[in-house]
Formats: C-alpha cells, structure tokens, sequence
C-alpha cells in the first residue's frame, strides 16, 4: 500500500478498550451492547471493515451504517449519539464509529427479548456490569451526595486493605460478617467518596485502596 493512512496504525495496535474491530454488522441489538460498553466507561471506537486479525475486509453496503443507527438511538437507553466517518484507506473503506464517554452514565443494551443489561469495556471485551458497578455510575450522574460512617466495618476493611492488595465483595462479607446486601452498599459508597478503587475483570470485582 503506497499512501500510509494513520488509522493503520490504530488497527495495528489491536483491539483495547478504546478500540473495537467488527467485519460487518449482522444485528443492531450486540452492537447496541459494544456501544453502551463504551459510552459507560470512557468512550472509543468501533471500526466497521476490520477483521479481527487486522486484516482490512472494507465495508459492502450502507446496511451497517443503518444497524449503527438503529442501535444506537433504539436499543441503547438512554440513546447513546454516535459520530460516523468513512475512511478509504487504498482500494477499502472503514466506517469508524466514535462513541463519546457519556455524561450519561448508566447506559443499558436491550437484547433480542426486551432485557435490557448494562455493559462496561474491560480490555479488548464489553463486560457486563455487576450491580456495584452500575450503583456507581448512577451516583456519578446524579452527584450524589455520600456520607460515611467510619464503623469497626469500614474500619476492618481499610486495615485489611493497607495489609492486602484487594479484597473481592464475597471476602469483605467474609472478613466482617455482614450481609452481602450492607457490604455492598459500603463499597459502592467507599468507592464514589475515592476512599477505594473498584476494578472490573471478565472474572469478578475486587477493590483496592485509590
């Protein structure tokens, strides 16, 4: 290829969790779910033509633009606004939509039988959302105000912490015998006032001291 074209270098980094590859689009509803993934944590792109290996198969109809639409305005709620650009990169097209980190927060995708399942982008994959997570972004949105009480519980939880890595939901309701209900109602308010961080694997939660 005699003209180098700088989104090449972005398909060559790889998939991540600002970037997603997709050779065609086939249904609005699983696009709809790579969209709020990305709108929930902070934004990217999908580019339509890309095969996973990185590999430039082009885009052959206007129907993908179409899909991108319709998932984005009815199958993400609330509708998430996407900019679309075409790039021709040799003999090729690629439509790279960009999706923005929305002021939204939580988007849910509505899947084939009218569930609707909040998603978040963890690494090169769209990830459902556990419920703290989802607490979280909704405090985030509405700026809710929080209040902690320092009990012997929060309390057991920092000096775990300032001893241990991270701590999983299941281990703090191990470590000071509280429903799983109350623990996570402290964490999800432990973690909007920054006093701990939330990270989000494909296996599970786990928090560790910001």
């Amino acid at each position: 290829m005699k003209a180098y074209h700088p989104l090449l270098k972005r398909i060559l980094e790889g998939e991540s969790d600002v970037l997603d590859f997709k050779k065609t689009i086939s249904n609005a509803h699983k696009i709809a779910k790579t969209i709020v993934a990305f709108a929930n944590t902070r934004g990217g792109s999908i580019l339509i033509g890309v095969n996973d290996n990185k590999s430039l198969a082009g885009i052959k109809s206007d129907e993908d633009s179409y899909m991108i639409e319709t998932a984005s305005q009815f199958f993400c709620h609330p509708p998430v606004p996407v900019q679309m650009i075409e790039h021709q990169i040799g003999k090729v097209s690629v439509v790279e939509v960009i999706i923005p980190n929305s002021s939204e927060k939580p988007h849910y995708a509505q899947d084939e039988n009218g569930k609707k399942w909040v998603y978040i982008r963890v690494k090169d994959k769209s990830v459902l959302a556990s419920k703290e997570v989802i607490e979280v972004l909704k405090k985030e949105r509405f700026q809710e105000s929080v209040t902690l009480q320092y009990t012997h519980v929060e309390q057991g939880l920092m000096e775990y912490l300032s001893k241990n890595e991270k701590i999983t939901l299941k281990g703090f309701c191990k470590l000071v015998n509280i429903s799983r209900r109350r623990a996570s109602r402290i964490l999800v308010n432990m973690v909007s006032m920054g006093v701990i961080r939330l990270h989000t694997t494909e296996k599970q939660d786990f928090y560790t001291l910001s």
